[in-house]
């Protein structure tokens, strides 16, 4: 799927709008999972800005299905570069799910910081998930933690996500993922986009 999704956001890139969005990220953000890319959390989002606003979004997805934070800061801050230049409204990212399967908490660290510290403060930072996984939990906790303080150390607000998908309990994990049982569905990723949505509609309040 992941060339699928790639082809549909280059496609929605060029969409003219007066309201710029950048996304960076992995497969969540692509949509992998969701009947289609625009009902990953980033479609859902740039849906309710345009629903709050009354305006299009210009909206550039970098995000890449399998994207670790190594990758994030060798493919997707360079590209970035050239967007941030033009001051998009929004910025967010969720990055890090693809770093549990090889933890290593001092790389995961340095490359949080050189992404964090390559975006501005208003950019809108997703927690880890819950993976519902007690042998990974330890490591998204971590992880999770050092998300939290990197992104203090920048002033940006950070998302509860793992709250927000580990109350959704048995319940969750049996309606709210694809076939994989890995990536979220349309619902699930609906529950991202609730998650981000308090924080977004605060940054727009604030450019408005």
């Amino acid at each position: 799927m992941q060339p699928v999704t790639a082809a549909w956001w280059r496609e929605r890139r060029k969409q003219p709008g007066t309201f710029g969005y950048l996304a960076l990220g992995d497969s969540t953000a692509q949509g992998i999972g969701a009947s289609v890319p625009g009902r990953s959390y980033v479609g859902q989002l740039l849906d309710r800005i345009e629903a709050r606003t009354g305006k299009h979004v210009k909206v550039v997805n970098l995000a890449v299905s399998g994207a670790t934070t190594a990758l994030c800061v060798r493919d997707q801050l360079p590209k970035a570069e050239q967007v941030l230049a033009r001051g998009p409204e929004l910025v967010t990212i969720d990055i890090g799910a693809n770093d549990i399967a090889d933890w290593n908490p001092v790389r995961f660290h340095r490359n949080m910081a050189r992404i964090l510290g390559a975006l501005p403060a208003h950019t809108v930072v997703g927690e880890l998930p819950c993976f519902h996984l007690p042998w990974n939990e330890r490591k998204v906790r971590e992880a999770n933690r050092m998300i939290r303080a990197i992104a203090a150390g920048r002033g940006m607000r950070v998302v509860p996500l793992h709250a927000a998908t580990r109350e959704r309990g048995v319940h969750g994990v049996l309606t709210e993922f694809a076939a994989d049982a890995f990536h979220p569905n349309d619902r699930g990723y609906e529950v991202w986009a609730d998650a981000f949505w308090p924080l977004v509609e605060q940054r727009i309040t604030a450019v408005a």
